[in-house]
């Protein structure tokens, strides 16, 4: 089959996306003060970062808004042709989506809401169907500790294919009174990094996974070393991290950054804005499905790991006293953590030396 060189060939340019995600927080910034009308204030280091935070009401609290992308095309796929209903699980994926980056500044996660857009209003009478997308969204709602608060579900002919399903919502949390905001500003050297691992694609990389499924003669039926098929593997639901945030914010530990590893892939272990290196002594072992992946399209070790998860889901910045601390909390909630790496003095940069990948601060432009 041909090779797919990087993540571009498949349609999504991150050159592109990051430059209009720089343009629109400058354009974003300008209405900042607008909030001071209703009595509130932003916190302006959140600026750029995986949620919004601002204070209203002597509380501290974060919003988000977030997408699940084309997975939902591999699970109708799967489902045409393999009668596999897989949507529990991609309502899963959406919400981890959402709830993943709103933890990410240390805030407990309060309200979801929902956003479902179809191609045609009929999209619903599949009964299986449309119950298991409500189920996967109240189950991980009720993982995420976070109430559903509404939402809608609008159906839009031209806009959205005919048996289309956009999926996306957003999310507010709380910053328990006490503490601040994680926003990375305070990392240093001398801090760890523990790496939890993800449970394989998550959400990002579907486009990249769909045009490597239509280009093998088996597509989503196509076996795997293990005997799964491709579309079974894909369609494993993405980690939700709010158990394990939840219990830093219940402790005495104090995070200095918290982030998924999604789009951008390892570099988002470097997105807080200190001017540190991040040293990986070890990374969790990759999954299959993305070793296929990987595997399928050609590309090279830093490709993979500066496009795809290759293992790990979220990852957090904390004292090296607090290392072992938090790798047991993150056990106990019942995710694999490691205490990977280590972060030294040095220019914003990120390094595998084992795996020789090594990302520099100009390759992760965000804010």
């Amino acid at each position: 089959m041909a090779k797919l060189s990087n993540y571009r060939d498949s349609g999504v340019d991150y050159t592109v996306l990051d430059r209009i995600k720089r343009e629109a927080i400058e354009r974003a910034k300008a209405t900042s003060g607008l909030l001071a009308m209703s009595g509130a204030e932003e916190v302006p280091e959140s600026r750029g970062a995986s949620a919004y935070v601002f204070k209203a009401g002597g509380m501290t609290m974060a919003m988000v808004v977030e997408g699940l992308g084309t997975k939902s095309l591999i699970a109708h796929q799967v489902l045409q042709e393999g009668g596999i209903n897989r949507y529990v699980d991609v309502a899963v994926d959406a919400v981890a989506a959402i709830v993943n980056d709103v933890i990410s500044v240390g805030a407990a996660p309060l309200v979801i809401t929902a956003y479902f857009s179809t191609g045609d209003a009929a999209w619903y009478a599949d009964e299986a169907r449309a119950t298991a997308l409500l189920a996967g969204w109240q189950r991980a709602c009720e993982e995420s500790g976070a109430a559903w608060g509404g939402g809608e579900s609008p159906a839009l002919p031209g806009l959205v294919a005919e048996d289309g399903l956009e999926l996306a919502g957003s999310a507010l949390g709380i910053v328990p009174q006490g503490r601040d905001a994680v926003l990375g500003q305070n990392v240093s050297p001398g801090d760890r990094i523990i790496l939890l691992a993800s449970s394989g694609l998550h959400a990002n990389g579907a486009s990249l996974a769909r045009r490597v499924a239509g280009m093998l003669p088996n597509g989503y039926a196509t076996a795997l070393p293990s005997g799964r098929t491709l579309g079974e593997a894909l369609l494993d639901p993405s980690v939700i991290y709010a158990k394990f945030v939840r219990a830093l914010l219940d402790s005495d530990v104090l995070p200095k950054f918290l982030n998924g590893v999604t789009g951008h892939g390892l570099m988002k272990v470097m997105r807080a804005p200190k001017q540190v290196r991040y040293v990986l002594e070890t990374v969790p072992e990759v999954p299959e499905v993305l070793d296929f992946l990987t595997q399928q399209t050609g590309m090279s070790t830093a490709e993979a790991y500066g496009t795809l998860n290759m293992g790990i889901g979220y990852a957090a910045v904390v004292s090296a006293e607090d290392a072992d601390r938090t790798v047991h909390l993150a056990e106990a909630a019942g995710y694999r953590a490691w205490n990977a790496g280590e972060v030294v003095a040095g220019a914003r940069s990120l390094s595998v030396p084992h795996l020789g990948i090594e990302f520099a601060d100009t390759d992760l432009q965000l804010g």
